[in-house]
């Protein structure tokens, strides 16, 4: 077997130093005197810059500050074999620090001398390695540069002690990594600035997540424009806070590759590579005083008063290099061998680049190896970078120390151009651009509806008092009418009966005087008061008529008061006509400004993409039938250009809107908008958003009253991404979803369906609360069950479902929250296990190798695993398996289980 192993399934690893005596350990006497500032940058010769420092750094093409890559030189104390050794020999290296001063004896008459920025002795502590060393880097990273702090030396010279020491026990032993977090958590601010990290190691030329295992082959992506390249399919974890870090550095060191050499007990067999990115926000500064254009050439009040954020974006790179070693020094055979052989090959690849840069070479041999491509911005590019080379004071090891020295040398004379990035923040500005439309839309709003209730108020009262007045008139009028008209009928009445009797006395008084011939002076009299009584009816007519001239005049009165009123009416209708046009002016500001922010998003959107090429959205897509009902001009005019991304269209059409149309009646609207869940499920950002609005219910219902196989696909896909969140993953339980999709996958025939149902019951297996309900609902069952169908995807899916439950239940027996056989034997799924342990598709046989070594792990099953072959599997898996680490972990199993261990020796079968 291989001698390289992981460093996890053993004891706790130790230190290279911490087995060193105590007299001989890294100690820090007195505290170190303030670090001197760094040199003057050295030019390089003829003035050229490196191929890879012409990229752009600082948004708006801010030229790059040349900086020499500077070297410090870091003595290892004599280990204990070297005192015993080398007791009659002195040490090969003289440090003078006080002059920054090595030598290097030849023979105990000759030595070469070199110089260095730093010189660090064996009593140097680790504080004061990190302030002369790593500090000004990280001062410089938070100032938004690029920085690199590498160590490198001959194997056991403390390079691992120096950058990745915990320090759990001695915090004063804290190496530079843990100290250089420390510095920028304190120098970030959590609701500004975020800071994520990625641990990676180069072993025999393959980049391997330490976060993640399982990501064994990442690709290096180059960008064709800038050359800078990057790792997109790494993992890459925010931290929050010191003890998180600790926490992913403990799980990295796990997983890296180390053996047991001569020349060191835990020596490394990996490059390892810590990716620190810093991203901060810059208040109050920006660039010349841009508006942002409308439609019709003039920039809108609002949003010349915004500025797009400059946000800073830097990033730490430290990387522990595996110690350069010879064979015959370090007794390297087999895989070990073969692991050396590889280590050498990525340094010397690195030495001819260094010495092509230092000689300023027109070609630099960066794509020889992995190892410098990766560091191609480190040497001769644009990060500024700090060399840390570590020796070892033994005479016996000369030509490795002499080598070392040499390398530390040529880097000094290797210049990067150092570059400040800056970019703007367009998807902030959006935000606030988003949050200060809706503040506007709401005081508009609420000053249209103050503006309606005064015109109303005033309308009602205007009204109230017209009609009051209205009532009062006609009452009065019709009272002095009708009493004016009884007046006059009265008074003609008498009149006239006067008269009647007048006319009547006077015929008979005629009478009586033709009788007698002979006039009275009655009747004269009686004739003056006729004429009287008419005079005087006289008078009362042309009263009763200035009476009705007054009336009149009140009545005309009362009639301009009506028309006023009804004239302040109209005008109040106008400012009611006045505000509708105001309103509709608003509503095409805002259009203007929904058209903007489209425009800003997608401008956003080629930024990143031209600048970080690693973190592009997805596009959506299946969403054309959905734009005619949104019914937006701005996303009609969009749909001609670039076709818009799932942020852009889920802000225009809205969550609400795309989980209604999942109740249609048409079929073609419902497959579109199921489809457009599923697409904005699979981001992250957008999950909790989905549950919240009640998307995960709707997708359930999908599965339960859907008829359509397309619909029931889709549904189940979107599910299996919800589900890869934990707190989704007991949402779907709470509301059966494992019922749901047992029965979508006892109907299912297509493969591309059962698929997805399996990965959505596998990404449930994962989470160990979940086990029993999962157990007891069926799940399991329904995993087996889908294996009728034999297409290689649906297995690939039942096997890592199978997998992820056995390594749950794994733990929670190691813990003690779980008792008993395992569910999966219970459910029957162990024959199948067993039958499939050497699948010839890759991924299936490696997670049933996985499932097997977890259910092997506890004694429990081991009688079930003999009486199903389970054993036999185990057997081959530890002496047959490609994946190392499954090897190691099937091999450890049947040692540590005594009733394995019985029927191995039963069966005269030696392990």
């Amino acid at each position: 077997m291989a001698s390289g192993s992981y460093r996890n399934g053993g004891p706790k690893p130790t230190s290279k130093l911490d087995r060193l005596p105590p007299s001989t350990a890294y100690s820090t006497p007195k505290p170190s005197a303030k670090p001197r500032p760094s040199a003057a940058p050295v030019p390089r010769r003829g003035g050229s810059v490196a191929p890879a420092a012409a990229s752009a750094g600082k948004a708006g093409g801010d030229a790059g500050v040349p900086g020499r890559v500077r070297v410090a030189v870091r003595l290892r104390p004599r280990n204990a074999e070297e005192t015993i050794a080398d007791a009659d020999f002195a040490d090969c290296v003289e440090l003078q620090p006080e002059l920054k001063r090595l030598k290097l004896r030849k023979n105990n008459w000759e030595s070469e001398t070199y110089e260095f920025d730093e010189l660090l002795t064996e009593f140097a502590s680790q504080k004061r390695v990190y302030e002369v060393v790593a500090k000004p880097v990280v001062e410089s990273v938070l100032e938004g540069y690029n920085g690199t702090v590498m160590a490198y030396g001959q194997t056991g010279t403390g390079k691992t002690y120096t950058l990745g020491r915990l320090g759990e026990e001695d915090t004063a032993a804290r190496g530079i990594m843990v100290r250089a977090m420390e510095d920028i958590l304190a120098d970030t601010s959590p609701e500004t600035d975020s800071v994520s990290v990625s641990y990676l190691q180069l072993y025999m030329e393959s980049i391997q997540d330490l976060l993640v295992p399982a990501n064994d082959n990442i690709a290096i992506i180059e960008d064709p424009k800038t050359g800078d390249v990057s790792l997109p399919g790494a993992t890459s974890v925010e931290i929050r806070d010191q003890k998180s870090f600790m926490e992913l550095l403990r799980l990295g060191e796990a997983h890296r590759f180390a053996a047991n050499t001569k020349l060191n007990t835990e020596s490394s067999r990996s490059h390892a590579i810590l990716t620190v990115h810093v991203k901060r926000s810059l208040k109050g500064k920006h660039d010349a005083d841009h508006g942002f254009p409308s439609e019709n050439g003039t920039s809108s009040t609002l949003v010349k008063s915004f500025r797009p954020p400059i946000v800073r974006k830097s990033k730490l790179v430290v990387v522990d290099l595996a110690g350069s070693e010879r064979i015959d020094k370090s007794g390297s055979e087999g895989h070990t061998l073969e692991e050396a052989k590889s280590i050498n090959l990525s340094l010397s690849a690195l030495g001819k680049c260094i010495n092509a840069l230092a000689e300023n070479s027109p070609h630099v041999p960066v794509r020889d190896s992995k190892l410098t491509r990766l560091l191609r911005d480190s040497f001769g590019g644009s990060a500024r970078t700090s060399l840390v080379v570590t020796i070892g004071p033994s005479p016996r090891h000369r030509g490795e120390t002499a080598s070392t020295i040499m390398f530390g040398q040529r880097a000094m004379k290797v210049e990067n151009m150092v570059k400040l990035k800056e970019e703007f923040d367009y998807k902030s500005l959006c935000r606030r651009l988003d949050i200060e439309l809706d503040k506007l839309m709401a005081e508009n709003e609420r000053q249209r509806k103050g503006f309606e209730d005064e015109i109303e108020r005033i309308r009602t009262e205007a009204d109230s008092r017209v009609a009051e007045v209205e009532k009062g008139y006609n009452y009065t009028l019709e009272n002095e009418r009708l009493k004016y008209q009884q007046d006059n009928m009265d008074s003609i009445k008498k009149l006239e009966e006067k008269w009647m009797a007048n006319v009547n006395r006077a015929r008979v008084e005629h009478q009586s005087a033709c009788l007698e011939k002979a006039p009275t002076t009655s009747s004269s009299a009686d004739i003056v008061e006729v004429r009287q009584l008419l005079q005087n009816e006289k008078l009362l007519r042309q009263s009763t008529e200035e009476v009705v001239v007054n009336l009149k005049r009140e009545i005309s009165h009362w009639k301009r008061l009506e028309a006023a009123g009804s004239s302040e009416i109209v005008k109040l209708r106008k400012m009611l006509d006045s505000e509708a046009n105001q309103k509709h002016k608003l509503e095409e500001e805002i259009a203007i400004l929904r058209s903007q922010l489209l425009q800003l998003s997608f401008q956003a959107d080629e930024t990143s993409r031209s600048l970080d090429r690693g973190e592009s959205g997805k596009a959506l897509t299946g969403f054309d039938s959905l734009v005619p009902q949104a019914r937006h001009p701005q996303l009609r005019d969009s749909a001609n250009g670039p076709k818009a991304s799932i942020a852009k269209l889920f802000e225009q059409v809205g969550l609400q809107k795309i989980l209604s149309l999942l109740e249609s009646e048409d079929h073609d609207v419902r497959v579109h908008a199921v489809k457009v869940v599923a697409n904005l499920a699979a981001e992250e950002a957008n999950q909790d958003k989905i549950v919240e609005a009640g998307g995960l219910t709707s997708l359930l219902m999908l599965l339960r009253n859907s008829e359509d196989e397309t619909i029931r696909r889709v549904a189940a896909g979107a599910i299996a991404n919800l589900a890869m969140n934990e707190t989704n993953q007991e949402l779907i339980m709470a509301q059966g979803g494992i019922v749901l999709l047992s029965m979508t996958a006892a109907d299912a025939e297509d493969p591309q369906t059962l698929r997805m149902v399996a990965g959505a019951i596998a990404n449930l297996c994962g989470n160990e609360k979940l086990q029993t309900k999962l157990s007891v609902e069926g799940g399991i069952k329904a995993l087996l069950g889908m294996v009728r169908c034999g297409h290689p995807d649906v297995l690939a899916q039942v096997a890592r479902g199978i997998a992820n439950f056995a390594k749950c239940e794994s733990r929670a027996s190691t813990q003690g929250n779980k008792v008993g056989v395992s569910l999966l034997i219970e459910d029957g799924a162990l024959p199948w296990i067993v039958k499939n342990g050497n699948h010839d598709a890759s991924p299936i046989r490696r997670h049933i190798e996985l499932a097997l070594c977890h259910l092997a792990q506890h004694e429990v099953n081991a009688k079930d695993m003999i009486s199903e072959g389970g054993l036999w599997e185990l057997v081959r898996i530890s002496r047959d398996c490609s994946r190392e680490d499954i090897r190691m972990l099937a091999h450890r199993t049947l040692i540590s289980s005594a009733t394995l261990q019985t029927e191995l020796r039963r069966l005269h079968i030696e392990f």
